[in-house]
């Protein structure tokens, strides 16, 4: 027999086919009428815009205004064909505003119409863009320092049915993430809602689940921040936003992809804060960070840095342009985007039609400058200019996605490039990967392993300078998490490895080798791979030897 409890479960599940079932029929009418779809159920309403239009009028005309930027208005109507609709358009064109049409459900337009009772007591909202204030998520950053305070407040705030309460979780999440240091936001869709995730420290770090309403009010809040089309849901998105937190302007750069269930979002913050990195604090060890200080002082020449996306590849350029910017040398830079703003150095971005890498790259030449830098050599035609530019005096820095610092030259050959030129052009390559930094308040160091013995000595067997060599691999760092969300690392630091330009070199890459030719060939320059930088770290304890193994290839029996 059918409990209470089984009843009022039911009645919820057909609640929400029959909304679920109107919105899909607002959906589908509203290309009948030449308008977009939204659903404004839970979505954050800019009560700047709602006052626009009187009560009393949008009540008759059936239509309400959610949001204002600028001149453009963006208003919904459930009924397209309601008389005294047109009256009320014709007022708001009359007063300047221009009009972005949507078509809305009776839900939509009757929880909106609810809003008019907060307009008295409600705060200005700026830009429409947030419905709390910065002393707020000043706040919330300073009690979400751990994963359990953050998951409580976003538990809280959606298991709830309070519209006002759900309008903050977007605040919430941002300042969550924020505390946390997360460098990527997650929210992926599932049949019961969505689920959140954030990349800490390079690992991806589940948070909670949000039911179905949360998770439609939260990815319709992305999709207007960052300026996607809020009807596309069969096609992949790209956009941005940027909000204020105290002193920080932190970016947002956002990406959606259709999902069975609905959009997946990845939401990467770039904050300024966390990229402020010296190259004194870039974790170099003496012998490469001496080098590397007499490179990037060149007149000409060009280094490229290598490693997948999120490798720290960026943060390391700009670490360089720090160094070397003084008020005598103009540095320019194209961007594709520009994530954070330097101080002094003309930024330039990529908009992938009419300024390209290739098109930015060759005005940048015309501009006289002394550093150049390239967000990316995506394609054959910038890396020639780029080579170019190298040739005729100028110092040109760069990305490039290849897995090794060998690997640099064989890519470079597959773009277009001549190998003859590699001698005259190039001067350093490097590779890095990111490992996890062990907390070092808490870690301690362990005794190593019989197998952990052979390896750092297989790591370390072909390493030409006998002064790079560790004196013992007795003992590794090794992580001690505090408390059950824990894990007993804290921050990142790069592992690289670097090869330098000589004569010998030049003439080698001639005749096109590969990278394991290339490999085996300048070990003799005496520099550490990534795997001999990040085992003398974890000798050191700054991070493990798990971590390590992790994250970069070594040397196999």
């Amino acid at each position: 027999m059918p409990t209470d409890f089984d009843s009022g479960a039911e009645n919820d599940r057909l609640r929400l086919a029959r909304e679920h079932e109107e919105e899909d029929v607002v959906s589908m009418l509203s290309s009948k009428y030449g308008l977009s779809y939204v659903d404004l159920s839970g979505l954050p309403i800019n009560t700047e815009a709602l006052g626009l239009i009187p009560e009393k009028e949008a009540r008759e005309a059936e239509t309400v205004a959610f949001k204002k930027e600028g001149k453009h208005l963006f208003v919904g109507s459930k009924n397209p064909n309601n008389d005294a609709l047109p009256t009320l358009l014709a007022r708001l064109e009359g007063a300047g505003h221009v009009l972005e049409r949507y078509l809305i459900s009776g839900k939509s337009l009757a929880q909106t119409l609810a809003r008019y009772a907060e307009l008295g007591s409600s705060a200005p909202v700026t830009r429409g863009e947030f419905a709390i204030t910065q002393d707020e998520l000043v706040r919330l950053e300073s009690s979400l320092t751990t994963i359990a305070a953050f998951r409580a407040l976003l538990t809280e705030t959606t298991s709830g049915e309070s519209t006002a309460r759900i309008s903050r979780l977007l605040e919430e999440v941002l300042a969550g993430a924020v505390a946390l240091k997360a460098s990527d936001i997650h929210l992926e869709p599932s049949e019961m809602g969505a689920r959140l995730r954030l990349r800490l420290d390079g690992m991806l770090t589940d948070i909670c689940t949000f039911g179905p309403a949360p998770y439609r009010f939260i990815s319709s809040r992305i999709k207007i921040l960052a300026g996607l089309k809020l009807n596309v849901h069969n096609r992949a998105q790209d956009g941005r936003f940027s909000f204020s937190f105290g002193t920080r302007d932190i970016e947002l750069r956002v990406s959606s992809i259709p999902d069975n269930y609905g959009e997946s979002f990845v939401l990467r913050l770039l904050d300024a804060a966390a990229v402020n990195v010296s190259f004194d604090n870039l974790g170099l060890y003496p012998k490469l960070a001496k080098r590397l200080e007499t490179e990037i002082a060149r007149p000409n020449g060009m280094l490229l840095t290598t490693g997948p996306t999120g490798s720290g590849k960026t943060t390391t350029l700009y670490a360089f342009l720090k160094k070397i910017h003084t008020p005598d040398i103009k540095i320019i830079t194209i961007e594709d985007p520009v994530e954070y703003h330097l101080d002094g150095i003309v930024q330039t971005q990529a908009n992938g039609k009419d300024y390209t890498f290739a098109t930015g790259l060759r005005a940048i030449v015309r501009q006289d400058p002394d550093v150049i830098m390239v967000g990316e050599i995506r394609d054959g035609e910038t890396a020639a200019i780029a080579i170019q530019a190298a040739l005729t005096g100028h110092f040109v820095i760069s990305t490039l996605h290849t897995n090794s610092a060998a690997g640099t030259f064989p890519r470079m050959v597959d773009l277009g490039v001549d190998p003859k030129e590699f001698g005259s052009a190039v001067t350093v390559v490097m590779g890095q990967r990111l490992v996890r930094t062990l907390n070092q308040t808490t870690r301690r160091m362990r005794k190593t392993t019989d197998e952990e013995k052979k390896l750092l000595e297989r790591i370390f067997a072909e390493l030409t300078d006998p002064e790079l060599r560790p004196t013992s691999f007795e003992e590794v760092g090794e992580a001690v998490p505090q408390g059950e969300n824990d894990t007993g690392y804290k921050g990142r630091t790069g592992v690289r490895e670097a090869i330098f330009m000589d004569a010998e070199l030049a003439t080698f890459l001639r005749d096109n080798p590969t990278a394991q030719e290339i490999e085996k060939h300048t070990r003799r320059q005496g520099y550490l791979t990534m795997a001999q930088d990040g085992a003398w770290k974890a000798l050191r304890g700054e991070t493990t030897l798990e971590e390590v193994l992790r994250m970069v290839d070594v040397p196999r029996d």
